[in-house]
């Protein structure tokens, strides 16, 4: 398959700025990022890689964490660092990263903190490998059940949470901060249970055999 899931690293963080502009109206400061992959031992980031774009020139991007356009930043609950300098990569490792996600565990909880892929590779079944690969996630460290937020307005996201067993379980209100749009917490099942291990599996098996043809 020539699409591969790695653990975020700090390299990673100014695609993954990058990406999440380009995705959310409002962003995490690249800070938080680096709090959670240096600080939080309770947090799991990952990034999705394009194989194929690892055979590109290898030029140098510049991004600067501290030249940033003015805007909203999502919610977050941690303390964060200081502003970095700028951080110059090799474009071809960066710019195969298409997509990343993460996820907290809290007690015996998986809870989804972001999923977001480039708007440029939507609609490729990436954004759903990303979810299995969470969900993948939730089953090594021993999670009982996964659980996230959703724009009540996402409709197209909360049909692939609902593919994959989500069902919602309330609403919090004004959760985003750019438009005051209310939240959809959704939950799947115990996920160790027969009946979700063997939906899942089979669900998982059916995008890989998809993936593998693209």
């Amino acid at each position: 398959m020539r699409y591969v899931i790695d653990r975020m690293t700090m390299a990673d963080v100014p695609r993954v700025i990058e990406i999440e502009r380009l995705a959310y109206p409002s962003t995490w400061p690249p800070s938080a990022y680096r709090k959670e992959l240096q600080d939080n031992r309770w947090a799991h980031y990952i990034v999705l890689r394009d194989k194929q774009l690892l055979d590109g020139e290898p030029t140098t991007t510049v991004v600067a964490a501290d030249q940033e356009k003015p805007r909203r930043n999502r919610l977050f609950p941690l303390s964060l660092l200081p502003n970095r300098p700028a951080i110059s990569m090799p474009v071809p490792e960066l710019a195969s990263i298409l997509g990343f996600a993460g996820l907290w565990l809290m007690v015996d909880e998986a809870h989804v903190t972001t999923i977001a892929m480039h708007p440029d590779f939507r609609r490729r079944g990436l954004g759903e490998l990303l979810l299995v690969s969470l969900v993948d996630i939730a089953y090594e460290i021993g999670a009982k059940w996964v659980t996230l937020e959703v724009r009540v307005s996402n409709y197209s996201a909360q049909g692939l949470y609902r593919k994959y067993g989500f069902r919602e379980a309330g609403v919090r209100h004004r959760y985003y901060s750019d438009n005051q749009e209310d939240a959809l917490i959704m939950w799947t099942d115990e996920i160790h249970s027969d009946a979700y291990r063997q939906q899942f599996l089979a669900l998982k098996t059916d995008l890989y055999h998809k993936l593998e043809a693209q």
